[in-house]
């Protein structure tokens, strides 16, 4: 199965969009899936569904630590991180105008927070672009980072 197709099946499984997309390709990183998938579940809905940056981008912000960082303290990694992040966001942000999970949805950010997630119905699925964002986030990580 390629990874955009994994990323997809992940998500209608019930896994969130940070999951989904580092899911997707966390083989590829040298990660394995059960550890990739407890790091990302705070990432999710926003960063536990604080409707804050896209968990999807979060994900896809994941990938570029693990292929571009070397993880030690003295940051001479860092500034190449950062841009590729940069880079990166501002390719998901010419798509779909924002990395905010809130304005992707449409959603009042002064709404009560509410850390329950919705039920994945059919009309969730329909209702939401989570699927096609977390798509577009793997298929940035096969162009730029794999």
């Amino acid at each position: 199965m390629d990874r955009v197709a994994k990323a997809e099946e992940l998500f209608k499984s019930g896994y969130n969009c940070s999951q989904s997309v580092i899911g997707a390709v966390c083989d590829d990183l040298g990660l394995d899936f059960d550890t990739a998938m407890k790091i990302s579940e705070g990432f999710g809905g926003g960063m536990g569904r604080m409707r804050l940056t896209c968990g999807a981008v979060s994900g896809m912000v994941m990938a570029v630590g693990m292929v571009m960082s070397r993880g030690n303290t003295d940051g001479d990694t860092r500034a190449e991180v950062y841009a590729k992040v940069h880079e990166l966001a501002d390719k998901f942000s010419a798509e779909n105008g924002t990395i905010i999970c809130s304005q992707l949805l449409g959603l009042d950010k002064t709404n009560e927070y509410n850390p329950t997630p919705d039920a994945r119905t059919e009309k969730y699925y329909k209702k939401r672009p989570c699927v096609e964002l977390v798509k577009q986030c793997v298929k940035i990580i096969e162009d730029e980072l794999l």
